[in-house]
This record gives C-alpha cells, sequence and structure tokens, in this order.
C-alpha cells in the first residue's frame, strides 16, 4: 500500500517536473544561429598626424532558420583610438548595413536589408580605452525552399574628407 502512494506521489512529482523540463527542451531546442567572425582595420582618410586613429572591427554575422522565417543578425566589436572617445565630429554619419540573402549559384540576392545607424554613436562613446560592441537588431525573413545567409558591411563617413561613406565588407554566416 505504502509502495503504491509513493508511486502516485513520484508520478506527480515526475509530471510537474517534465512539464517544467518540456519548456526547457523546447526553448534548448530552438535553431541555434550559424555565425561567422572576420576582422578589419579601417584609417581615418581625414587624418595624417602622428596619433592612432584606425578602428580595429571585429564582425560576427549570424543567420538561423525556425519556424518558416531566416532570422539574421550581427555584433560589432571595435577597438578604437583613446583620442576618439566622446569625440562627436570624427564622424559625419556611421552604420551597420545587415543583409539576409537567398543562397544561389553566382551573385546572392538580397532579399531582406536593414541600415543599423545605432553603430555611429557607440563608436564616438566607446569606454576609456576606445573599445566597444554594438548589435544591430534582427531581420525576419519568411523562408522559402533553399539556403539563406547574413552578409554586411560597416560604412563610415570621416569628418572632412569630403568621400561620404567608404564601405568595409566583412565575411558572411555559413548558409541555413
Amino acid at each position: 500500500m505504502r509502495l503504491k502512494r509513493f508511486a502516485a506521489s513520484a508520478l506527480i512529482t515526475a509530471t510537474a517536473v517534465a512539464g517544467t523540463s518540456l519548456a526547457t527542451a523546447t526553448t534548448a531546442s530552438a535553431a541555434s544561429y550559424h555565425c561567422k567572425t572576420s576582422s578589419a582595420s579601417v584609417d581615418n582618410p581625414a587624418y595624417s598626424g602622428p596619433w592612432a586613429d584606425n578602428y580595429n572591427f571585429d564582425v560576427k554575422l549570424c543567420a538561423k532558420r525556425s519556424g518558416g522565417y531566416i532570422y539574421t543578425y550581427a555584433k560589432v566589436s571595435f577597438e578604437g583610438p583613446v583620442s576618439y572617445v566622446n569625440m562627436t565630429g570624427t564622424l559625419d554619419a556611421a552604420r551597420f548595413h545587415l543583409q539576409t540573402k537567398k543562397s544561389v549559384s553566382g551573385t546572392d540576392p538580397v532579399v531582406k536589408s536593414a541600415n543599423y545607424t545605432g553603430l555611429e554613436y557607440k563608436l564616438e562613446h566607446g569606454n576609456t580605452a576606445g573599445n566597444g560592441t554594438y548589435t544591430t537588431g534582427t531581420i525576419k525573413y519568411k523562408a522559402g525552399s533553399g539556403r539563406y545567409l547574413a552578409d554586411g558591411y560597416i560604412q563610415l563617413d570621416w569628418d572632412g574628407d569630403g568621400k561620404g561613406y567608404r564601405t568595409t565588407n566583412f565575411s558572411a554566416s555559413p548558409t541555413v
């Protein structure tokens, strides 16, 4: 008799735990992002003095497929010159241009894109060493058949060079 009560109690506990575990398993089993990180160093063309003026970028481009959609985003990590910290006159503008592309033979067509201008603020207000990070928003695209990827580039418009945006490309994510 005692064994039956214990078994019933264990069943109730197991059900409660299983319900909790099920929710966790659903979250854990969600598709994960496939990412690629690449780097570039960008020189300020409007400055030729003796002090450091390069931004060193590491850009991680990520894509995942989940629930019939493709999700893409980028994370930008940078090391900037200490002299640029809180200097709002170094750049006229900066943005990250994120693209969701369909992988095909030849040039991959862009199916959705967005410009993220919050990068300028982050570059101008890095930590006291001139370093920081910026993560774009996420693009969501209704997927058809085929494979997709994240691609993108940084565009910097340096103050005083008269050239407008200059583009720095990075390596695309793996396909999903």
